[in-house]
């Protein structure tokens, strides 16, 4: 396989050591659009990638998470290995792997065993996991230490290996909502309108919303209104910089006024498509539009 993140279809075994990161990585490729399996026993490997073909997924690549859950594991890997090479099927093994330093901290710290060290110790069930394992990894076609990475260090080289060009940047929603109903429980970052004035003292806009162009058109001629819209815009293209760097696939922007229905909409809209503009996929909701 080759590591330059070419982004080929393909069907993508995710293995190796319990606890050096095997669900993170499943994660990665999720966001990545890939359809994945967690804990999927190898026997069943040429079953899913049969009909992942003959319902023709959504998805354009599959991987299945598999680890040790009997002795026969490696046996059972080969052969579905081979079966699926045999059908024409690209098949390319990632192994994950960290230090028994490392595998013993991470065990201890969320306090469960080993799935293989029955009634010895710690490190007997990481030493017998890593001989079961030891041919697959000589035979994967990406091996990743993952002893000195954090979670978000291992997404980023799933998303670099097997992103490609096309993989999917962050995916924006940008809600508007009135405060007298509550902050959204999802919100990454919330912005305050209220510094505006608000068009429902104004008569004749009171019935209407931020999606009128009347109202729209008020709150956008008001002072304060543009050189917000021009700051946060700019301050936002910043924080999705970093979350992009740190592997954050999803991000919400709550942007708020009193009751959700004039300011925060009309800005709502504004601020989406001026992250549109930068290329960002971004989605506008409403959530308290119609609440009275």
């Amino acid at each position: 396989m080759s590591e330059n993140g070419s982004g080929e279809p393909g069907f993508v075994i995710v293995t190796g050591m319990s606890g050096a990161g095997r669900s993170t990585a499943a994660k990665a490729l999720e966001d990545l659009g890939w359809f994945v399996i967690d804990n999927l026993p190898p026997g069943l490997l040429f079953s899913l990638a049969e009909e992942a073909g003959r319902v023709k997924l959504a998805a354009d690549h599959v991987a299945a998470v598999v680890d040790v859950r009997s002795l026969a594991f490696t046996t059972d890997l080969n052969a579905a290995i081979e079966e699926l090479d045999g059908r024409g099927v690209e098949v390319r093994v990632v192994f994950l792997e960290a230090s028994d330093d490392e595998l013993v901290r991470r065990f201890e710290n969320v306090r469960r065993p080993h799935p293989l060290q029955g009634e010895n110790r710690l490190v007997d069930g990481i030493d017998r996991e890593r001989g079961i394992l030891r041919e697959v990894r000589a035979n994967a076609d990406l091996v990743i230490d993952t002893s000195k990475l954090n979670v978000h260090e291992l997404r980023k080289k799933i998303v670099s290996f097997f992103g490609g060009e096309d993989r999917p940047g962050l995916k924006v929603n940008v809600v508007s909502f009135g405060y007298k109903y509550g902050l959204p429980v999802d919100a990454d970052l919330v912005v305050d309108c209220r510094f505006l004035p608000n068009p429902h003292w104004v008569p004749e806009l009171r019935p209407m919303n931020g999606l009128d162009v009347p109202v729209r058109e008020y709150v956008l001629s008001q002072p304060g209104a543009k050189e917000f819209l021009d700051g946060y815009e700019e301050v936002f293209g910043v924080v999705a910089a970093g979350y992009t760097r740190e592997g954050k696939g999803y991000a919400t922007l709550a942007v708020g006024c009193t009751g959700g229905k004039h300011r925060s909409v009309a800005m709502s809209e504004q601020l989406g498509a001026r992250l549109r503009e930068r290329g960002m996929d971004v989605q506008v909701s409403h959530r308290d539009v119609g609440r009275e």
